[in-house]
């Protein structure tokens, strides 16, 4: 099928046509004819590159009650996704070729989105033994990123092991950063509001201790290394330290740790419990500032879809985590577009070309340009919505940003050409 899309503007720029045939952007430019070609209206809407997310949990195998591969990818797409890396602990954990190798297969059957499965660094992300890393590598998902998300490995030997191993193929381990000691019981951040809620607090230093420590692994072995959702302004000094030396160390920011504030705890809602916790403003401020200027590769959802029961509970008791795929765009644009730190090519960055480069994903992340994967994303920026977890495709509905009024909305999602989103509806 042949798209032209009218009047979009390319990275914010001006407004231009764009062709798309057989999933390549093969033309672009003004007043382009159709010729034959399903036209669609895109005035006022800005073409971005299809969005890679770096970390993502679809729940399939085993937690099929809070998400799908199906459910799961239908919402990346809604979100302006055309990748998403899916996360091993799941049940059983990804730690085999065969359990990866089925996630892949059921993103290709869904259709809706590209699913990299994200192989665990230790069997049963147990932190005991190494994982099949080189068979998850070679296997048909051709696994390049490696995380026991969820869980710290925190064993400073078998870090090492895993930075060497996965050098031999390109890959990258991607650590949770959280020194499982320093947070025994912990509720949510350390600091004043945990102590006038009485609630069990966490430190900002067991992230940044680990993040220390593997940052001087990775130099060390002269390996990839990339830190999962970085949540303090400590940590933001430890990257940009390590990366002036010019160590091999990327990382992601999620949106909520853009957004959002350890305040909000004092509800005691444990919609806003989450792993790692939110932090202060000050910590708000020095993320954003931090993936302005590159410190911070990439915004990374973490999206976590639970069950209604797993939430609406007690907070001691809840689970932790936030969906965020069909929200990400827009927190984006309010946290970092409208207040100038940012403009619509630097988000793209971010949000695509950066995350992709990480996972080494050669067909996503490419700029609209003549003979470019035609992986596309058209937003309207100018709109403004409240959210509503009803509305949401994900199968759960745990999103902290319920109610809100958010900017923007995705108004269409061309997966290689193919829509998968059109006039914000899946297709």
């Amino acid at each position: 099928m042949t798209y032209l899309i009218k009047g979009a503007r390319i990275l914010g720029g001006e407004a231009r046509d764009i062709r798309m045939e057989d999933g390549v952007i093969t033309e672009i430019g003004t007043g382009l004819a159709p010729k034959d070609a399903e036209t669609i209206d895109a005035d006022g809407l800005i073409a971005l590159p299809g969005l890679v997310d770096l970390h993502t949990h679809l729940r399939e195998p085993g937690r099929e009650d809070a998400e799908t591969v199906e459910s799961g990818t239908r919402a990346a797409a809604a979100g302006g996704f055309t990748a998403v890396h899916a996360m091993a602990n799941t049940e059983p954990v990804a730690d085999t070729a065969g359990v990866v190798e089925q996630v892949w297969r059921l993103g290709r059957e869904a259709g809706h989105c590209d699913v990299h499965p994200v192989g665990a660094v230790t069997r049963g992300i147990e932190g005991r033994q190494l994982a099949e890393l080189g068979a998850m590598a070679d296997s048909a998902a051709h696994v390049r990123v490696f995380s026991d998300d969820g869980h710290c490995v925190d064993d400073a030997v078998l870090m090492r092991r895993a930075l060497e191993y996965v050098k031999a193929f390109d890959g990258v381990v991607a650590q949770h950063a959280q020194e499982p000691r320093l947070t025994e019981h912990a509720q949510m951040n350390e600091g004043e509001v945990s102590g006038r809620l009485g609630l069990a607090g966490w430190p900002a230093v067991a992230e940044e201790a680990i993040i220390s420590r593997d940052c001087l692994l990775a130099a060390h072995v002269g390996s990839r290394l990339h830190v999962c959702h970085v949540s303090t302004a400590g940590s933001v000094e430890i990257i940009r330290w390590a990366k002036s030396k010019g160590w091999q160390v990327t990382a992601e920011v999620t949106p909520h740790h853009l957004f959002l504030t350890d305040e909000l705890a004092e509800t005691y809602d444990p919609i806003y419990k989450v792993n790692p916790p939110l932090r202060t403003k000050a910590d708000v401020e020095a993320l954003r500032e931090a993936l302005a200027d590159g410190t911070i590769d990439c915004v990374a959802t973490d999206h976590a879809p639970h069950p209604v029961e797993a939430k609406e509970t007690e907070w001691s008791p809840a689970a932790m985590g936030m969906i965020g795929l069909e929200t990400a765009l827009s927190v984006a644009q309010a946290a970092m577009v409208d207040t100038g730190l940012l403009d619509w090519a630097g988000l793209a960055d971010r949000m695509s070309v950066r995350p992709a480069r990480i996972g080494r994903l050669a067909g996503q992340g490419h700029l609209p340009v003549p003979g470019a994967p035609a992986n596309l994303t058209l937003y309207d920026p100018g709109v403004r919505r409240v959210v509503d977890p009803a509305a949401s495709v994900s199968k759960s509905r745990n999103t902290p940003f319920a109610g809100l009024e958010l900017p923007g909305r995705v108004h269409a999602t061309f997966l290689r050409g193919r829509p998968t989103v059109l006039e914000g509806k899946t297709v």
